[in-house]
């Protein structure tokens, strides 16, 4: 049985990011001392098939499920469906909800001034949280909205 073997290297560059290779890259590369590997390489037969790279397509399967897994009834789908777009929809209508809040609080950019906000510095950062509360808050609105689209 062979072992795999190959000097290891840390590369540090000038940011001070570390990078472990098999190559030396440059100066500020510091071969490692490393204990003898445990998992022995695999032995090389005559006639096998090359493994393929993980991102390749199986051509032969396609994206068809193994045949020892699971399947779902499609009733059963149709009320994980169900449950799945009652839930986004629960979510969707809190978010719209909160959405709602936050622009009358805002007020078109002109919220009332509360009694802790006597510096007008503070005030406009509450009014720059709103704003990005606001914007955050439709983002999540229109990714509940993609997602019930979404659902079988």
């Amino acid at each position: 049985m062979s072992v795999a073997q190959a000097q290891i290297y840390r590369c540090t560059d000038a940011a001070g990011h570390k990078e472990y290779t098999d190559r030396k890259k440059g100066g500020n590369c510091v071969a490692l001392d490393l204990p003898e590997p445990l998992i022995p390489a695999p032995q090389k037969r005559e006639g096998a098939p090359r493994p393929r790279p993980a991102g390749a397509a199986n051509s032969a399967a396609g994206s068809a499920a193994p045949s020892a897994f699971p399947r779902v009834d499609t009733a059963e789908q149709r009320a994980r469906d169900a449950d799945r777009r009652q839930i986004l929809t629960d979510e969707l209508n809190a978010e719209m909800q909160k959405l709602g809040e936050l622009r009358r609080e805002y007020n078109n950019g002109e919220p009332e001034r509360r009694g802790d906000e006597r510096n007008y510095a503070k005030y406009q950062e509450r009014v720059a949280g709103l704003k990005d509360a606001i914007a955050r808050s439709e983002q999540n609105v229109e990714a509940l909205k993609r997602e019930i689209s979404n659902i079988r």
